[in-house]
């Protein structure tokens, strides 16, 4: 029988078939940090239970620690708490910690692909709905919930139910201007933000496969602002290049036999699919959203749209909530919108080549008067690697302030908020109501268009730089 990508990974993982659709698998990766894993620690020592794999488990502070320069763990009093039951957690639980400053640390979704961590056809689990993030390598990566980390912890294994399966393919070249951020958004706006509820997601097609592996990353890290649990990217030669050397990755020999095992996880020619999508690479322009949903977007040059052209009266409601919230108007034209603040950093796009895509907008240009930036690197080694290259001290030159890895202003759980009432142009993935900050206004956008509109102040059309 014809299996899909997601079967095949599925499949090997299965301890048992519970019925129904549900089944017993095992973990391969548990990723644990500070904001979900320190109280899900807490928990397994209250029940006087052990890590069933510790070896398995990967920890770091992430979320609720400071970005300011020169941070402590105990920078931002209310998360010191937190990362203390990181630390002491993982030290009882014998669980690698990334500590702050040390190699490793970072973003969990960040840190997990850049150290090895995730592999193709591994599943992987984190207490974070962007894990699936770590699909653009070929895992079987989702987020879980509170109870659930403790029950991985405790047995290595988890209680799912199979998803549907859905193909979006992406064919063309995507054109000058246009990054895997754009695409994302274009894709969650063109097909709803529910369309992937109850769908295990496979991006595909001649666009995908020429994508870098940190845009693979990107794209599966939005998939869940499609609905969608689970996203994956087929492995292959671009994927095994860039896990070659990688710390946790297999070496020598081992390494090689895994290739062969991971070129096998394509999904069939034959497989079918539940739902099949296409998209056309090179109708995809520059994208920013304009309300309080990653899929209320439009390319930067389109207008605010009028509530009288929702698809229904619920949605025209939702519009003009969105729109009297943002301080927008319908009709309204995007480019020339006066910005207040510029973040970019979170699990979306704060990798390397997102700080050079910035980087290159800003070298020998400043921040417009007025609007305050920050440029939030995802991990340690990110960080390190962007300061060998000099990428720090562009941004400085600049007026961005260059700050220590993290989550940041993404989620703001360590008090690092947009004022109520500014608007931000944000590379993360979530502009919902309050999500930087209370009454904090935000677009997402591409690390190059969040650049360009700390440059100029004004929501920008990257294409005219």
């Amino acid at each position: 029988m014809a299996r899909t990508l997601f079967d095949k990974v599925w499949d090997a993982h299965v301890i048992k078939d519970l019925g129904d659709g549900w089944a017993l698998l095992h973990i391969d990766r548990h990723l644990l940090h500070d904001l979900s894993g320190a109280p899900a620690l807490g928990e397994l020592a209250k029940r006087k239970l052990p890590p069933h794999n510790p070896e398995l488990c990967f920890a770091t502070p992430d979320h609720v620690v400071s970005s300011a320069p020169g941070r402590t763990e105990t920078t931002y009093p209310l998360g010191a708490m937190l990362w203390a039951g990181l630390k002491q957690g993982s030290e009882k639980g014998r669980i690698r910690l990334f500590d702050l400053g040390q190699p490793g640390q970072g973003i969990v979704h960040v840190m997990a692909p850049e150290l090895g961590i995730a592999l193709p056809g591994t599943t992987l689990v984190c207490g974070d709905s962007h894990t699936c993030t770590n699909g653009g390598l070929g895992a079987l990566a989702f987020g879980i919930g509170s109870s659930e980390i403790v029950h991985v912890l405790a047995t290595q294994t988890l209680r799912q139910q199979k998803p549907r399966r859905m193909r979006v393919r992406v064919d063309g070249r995507l054109p000058r201007g246009v990054t895997p951020k754009d695409l994302a958004l274009h894709i969650i706006a063109t097909l709803g933000a529910s369309a992937g509820v109850g769908h295990a997601v496979e991006f595909a097609g001649p666009a995908i496969e020429a994508m870098p592996i940190e845009g693979r990353l990107t794209l599966c890290n939005l998939a869940v602002e499609l609905g969608a649990k689970f996203a994956m990217v087929a492995p292959d030669d671009a994927t095994f290049d860039y896990l070659r050397g990688r710390p946790f990755a297999p070496k020598g020999e081992l390494f090689e036999r895994a290739v062969e095992t991971w070129r096998s996880l394509a999904g069939d020619a034959d497989a079918m699919f539940d739902r099949e999508e296409r998209i056309v690479a090179e109708a995809v322009r520059p994208v920013i959203t304009w309300g309080t949903s990653p899929d209320q977007a439009v390319a930067i040059d389109q207008c605010v749209p009028h509530p009288d052209d929702a698809p229904n009266p619920a949605v025209a409601e939702e519009w003009r909530a969105a729109q009297a919230y943002m301080g927008l108007e319908a009709g309204q034209a995007l480019a020339g919108t006066p910005v207040d603040w510029v973040f970019i950093g979170s699990c979306a796009n704060s990798r390397l080549s997102d700080l050079r895509d910035a980087a290159h907008v800003v070298r020998g240009r400043s921040v417009a008067a007025g609007v305050t930036a920050w440029v939030v690197p995802g991990s340690e080694l990110v960080k390190r690697a962007a300061e060998a290259e000099g990428l720090d001290r562009v941004f400085e030159d600049a007026g961005f302030q260059w700050r220590e890895p993290g989550c940041s202003m993404c989620v703001a759980a360590n008090g690092e908020q947009v004022p109520p009432g500014a608007r931000a142009v944000s590379t993360s993935n979530r502009n919902f109501v309050g999500r930087q900050g209370p009454g904090a206004r935000t677009h997402l956008a591409s690390p190059a268009m969040a650049a360009a509109a700390a440059i100029t102040g004004v929501l920008t059309d990257i294409r005219s730089f």
